[in-house]
């Protein structure tokens, strides 16, 4: 039988006299905020799924706190703010509200229903780091078969090392968030050096890329330590248990000493790497974002947002800023034999260190083909701006880009460039520079790419050796 609901204690207690006629985490009908408090409604939306999910993997929240975490921020109740908390005491759930369930239950239905994906059953902690690593925002669906392929090439954590940093660009091509792949490889090769994996969390997150999410995962499921990383299905699961209102990101305070709490229990510690994969398949194909089968649950009793009827509206999130837009414009050359110039791209920031399409920085404004002009790879060539517009969405922005071509051209490559068959750049360019392809004429992958009779046209002094 499900237990009864317990109040929201610790915003009650901080409230203003007042307003501690809260009841049960419940705001009365007509009651006033305190003056000079204007109350604001909270925005309830539903967490990304991470890692393991369906969906994608955020790896943000990271591993588990202590229990009791103090978590600064602003005192919620009844989905009024009554503004910022004061300094002490600070924001941690009580007692009751920070105790998770049995985990039995959780083990059980795990031991019946476990998800049959590539890297289950690993002991292999070079393999379970990989998955880890692929997973984080990409879907499941879609690093299956990458993870295969990876470990046909890479097929341990040396073979990794050893390879040169474009055969892993190569090999990572499409799966986005490239500085995953960097740091991949610089990790791959400090393993290498000191001949195998760190056994505990904090030997893991010394290792380049490994934050606090991967460490507390690897650790979990590839050496059996009793930590719980905190996914963004390990976040949803637990906000629903415990009915925790507060919004992300703020409340993985609250949720992280709750999820750490399970290894106080004997059947979490005794089998770690099971209940963590546990946690991540209740989210992913049970406990999901969207109308949650809650009667198939093994917590449905002791959920406490189901006793309340808001479990889809939890976790609740803050309102996400607006995405920005940037544009580019980049120039396509060809040499007689049809290759492709590329470059790479800086080593650090937005696909770092990947190959592209030689172009105009990306900006806020829109380039036209004669201011862009100067960040030509080749100068002195007729170049026309081809019309269509590709665009990628990235995590936290859009991208405008436009393509310019130039007639074949017989010149070396400049400094920090190469000529590529077309058939190596589709499989080494990221799917952002991807896009562009199909704009050339002819396409160089599949779309609309008609040319204008009227298009833009730049032209500059011929070179010698450049075809007509």
């Amino acid at each position: 039988m499900a237990g009864p609901t317990i109040p929201f204690q610790s915003a009650i207690s901080r409230a203003p006299a007042g307003l501690r006629r809260l009841k049960a985490g419940r705001v009365r009908r007509g009651m006033k905020p305190p003056r000079g408090r204007r109350p604001r409604s909270g925005r309830r939306g539903s967490t990304m799924a991470g890692g393991m999910a369906g969906g994608t993997a955020t790896g943000l929240a990271g591993s588990c706190a202590p229990a009791g975490a103090a978590r600064p921020g602003r005192g919620v109740a009844g989905g009024l703010d009554f503004g910022p908390d004061p300094p002490s005491p600070a924001r941690v759930l009580p007692d009751a509200m920070n105790t998770p369930p049995p985990a039995e239950p959780l083990l059980a239905w795990y031991d019946r229903h476990r998800r049959t994906l590539p890297w289950r059953g690993e002991g292999d902690p070079y393999r379970i780091w990989l998955s880890e690593v692929m997973l984080q925002q990409t879907t499941v669906v879609a690093v299956g078969p990458r993870y295969a392929r990876f470990l046909a090439r890479f097929p341990d954590v040396a073979a990794l090392a050893a390879a040169a940093w474009e055969d892993v660009a190569a090999e990572w091509a499409g799966l986005g968030y490239y500085a995953r792949a960097r740091n991949l490889h610089a990790a791959a090769k400090a393993v290498a050096a000191r001949g195998g994996f760190p056994d505990t969390e904090a030997g893991l997150r010394e290792l380049p890329g490994i934050g606090a999410y991967t460490a507390a995962a690897v650790a979990a499921i590839a050496f059996d330590r009793p930590t719980v990383p905190v996914d963004g299905n390990v976040e949803r699961v637990v906000a629903r248990l415990m009915a925790i209102t507060d919004p992300l990101p703020g409340a993985r305070r609250l949720i992280a000493p709750v999820a750490a709490r399970f290894m106080e229990q004997a059947a979490p510690r005794a089998r770690p790497g099971d209940f963590v994969q546990a946690l991540f398949d209740l989210g992913a194909t049970i406990c999901t974002p969207r109308r949650p089968a809650c009667a198939l649950c093994p917590w449905r009793e002791e959920c406490r947002a189901r006793q309340q009827g808001i479990q889809e509206s939890l976790p609740a999130k803050t309102p996400k800023a607006a995405r920005k837009l940037r544009h580019g414009l980049h120039f396509l050359a060809r040499d007689p034999a049809g290759r492709l110039l590329l470059r790479h791209r800086p080593p650090e920031g937005l696909l770092g260190g990947m190959l592209e399409i030689p172009g105009a920085p990306w900006r806020e404004e829109p380039w036209t083909l004669e201011e862009a002009l100067p960040h030509a790879p080749l100068p002195g060539l007729d170049w026309i701006l081809r019309p269509g517009l590709a665009r990628h969405g990235f995590t936290h922005m859009d991208l405008d880009m436009r393509l310019a071509e130039a007639p074949p051209a017989a010149l070396p490559a400049p400094e920090g460039m190469a000529w590529m068959t077309p058939e190596a750049a589709r499989a080494a360019l990221p799917t952002a520079i991807r896009r562009l392809l199909p704009l050339a004429v002819p396409p160089l992958a599949e779309g609309e790419g008609a040319v204008a009779s009227d298009a833009p046209r730049a032209r500059g002094a011929r070179r010698r050796g450049t075809s007509p």
